[in-house]
């Protein structure tokens, strides 16, 4: 038989802690108690003085307020009045902006413009010139501003010393000028794109002087042209052009310039006569036209060798002489009599057509620049030119004016 296990005794420790005990001595102070007891304070102030987080931005506001009323009575004063100055000076400039505005309609209105100008009305403040219905100085722009073939590219005029008509800044009814200047510019960006249909070109050289240089359309084919304008004032409103050293060039066989003069006419370029003279057949056909061995001086018996030899032909057409004749001569009259003689030298007939209704009058007004400035309707006054000057952007006119008058 097996014989049963016997557990030992626990043997007993001196002073050993019950933790049951400890337990129980716990319920004697519960956490409870802990938890709600009363803070002691160090004085007498008493729970309503408990501490509170810290509120930043009524310190802020506090020191705002000590700083400003920390401020002597004079400061605050100084910036009261900067403060009034502020409101009245925009309420300056947006009294300035309404006048503007009105008087541009105004002038849209009475100058029957496309576009209302630019206005602006100088000196400060304005609201002071109303009291007094007088404004110290006034700009007037008006761009794109139709004149006959052209449009000015801007009319602009200063008035000094305006009288105002009506009361207050809305009852404003018009406004007189004593005295103005201004200036008008005639764009050759304008003209160029304006007059420019034919591929012309303007652009200034010296004082009153212009260039034309391009290219025209004349019997199907492409010219060469240019021309000299001179630009001077004509009378008091408007501007002249007189365009002289009008020619076309044919590629490099001849030159036209219109008119009936000596030097007028369809005439050989000296490379196209060389050309004719290095070539024996086209030399004998020209000492086969009398007109031409006639003008050119040439005697009968000179002209019966040269037809029948080559080498005196070479002679007779290659001096110095000869060529210069036959630059100087007009080919229109003589190729009228001998239709061949433009074939036979590389032109076109038909352009001989085309050339001889090409007048001079009829090509020059195709390039002139002439303008008036639009009268004023009414008893408005009166604009005048003064001078007339030719610049590197266009053609500028000086302006004077009096007696004035827009609105009632």
């Amino acid at each position: 038989m097996r014989t049963p296990h016997r557990i030992a005794p626990v043997p007993s420790v001196p002073n050993a802690r019950n933790p049951y005990e400890e337990l129980a001595a716990l319920a004697d102070n519960p956490l409870d108690d802990v938890l709600h007891e009363e803070p002691a304070f160090a004085d007498d102030s008493g729970p309503d003085d408990a501490w509170l987080p810290p509120d930043h931005g009524r310190g802020r506001r506090s020191r705002r307020r000590n700083r400003f009323a920390g401020l002597p009575l004079l400061a605050k004063g100084l910036v009261a009045v900067l403060v009034l100055v502020a409101f009245l000076a925009l309420g300056d400039r947006w009294a300035v902006l309404y006048a503007e505005n009105r008087a541009a309609q105004q002038l849209k209105k009475e100058l029957k413009l496309t576009a209302a100008p630019e206005v602006e009305i100088k000196g400060f403040p304005f609201l002071t010139q109303l009291a007094d219905r007088r404004v110290d100085e006034m700009k007037v722009t008006v761009p794109d501003v139709a004149a006959d073939r052209v449009t000015l590219a801007k009319v602009s005029a200063t008035a000094r010393d305006v009288r105002i008509e009506g009361s207050g800044l809305t009852g404003i009814s018009g406004a007189y000028v004593d005295a103005m200047h201004g200036e008008v510019l005639l764009s050759f960006a304008d003209m160029n794109r304006e007059l420019g249909a034919s591929q012309v070109t303007f652009t200034g050289h010296g004082r009153d002087r212009v260039l034309a240089r391009g290219t025209l359309p004349v019997a199907g084919r492409e010219v060469r042209v240019r021309a000299d304008a001179t630009i001077r004032r004509l009378g008091a409103s408007g501007i002249s052009t007189d365009i002289d050293g009008m020619q076309l060039s044919i590629g490099d066989l001849a030159t036209y310039r219109p008119g009936t003069g000596a030097t007028e006419g369809l005439h050989l370029t000296a490379k196209s006569v060389r050309r004719i003279t290095e070539e024996t057949d086209k030399a004998r056909r020209l000492l086969s036209i009398p007109a031409i061995v006639h003008r050119a001086g040439v005697p009968e018996s000179a002209v019966r060798q040269a037809l029948r030899g080559d080498k005196k032909v070479s002679e007779v057409t290659g001096t110095p002489r000869f060529v210069k004749s036959l630059m100087g001569m007009n080919l229109i009259d003589i190729a009228l009599d001998h239709p061949w003689l433009l074939k036979k030298l590389g032109l076109d007939p038909s352009l001989l057509n085309g050339l001889t209704e090409l007048t001079r009058p009829a090509l020059a007004d195709r390039l002139s620049l002439a303008f008036r400035l639009p009268e004023l309707p009414g008893d408005h006054g009166y604009v005048r030119l003064r001078d007339v000057t030719v610049e590197k952007d266009g053609i500028r006119v000086d302006l004077s004016g009096a007696g004035l008058s827009v609105g009632h």
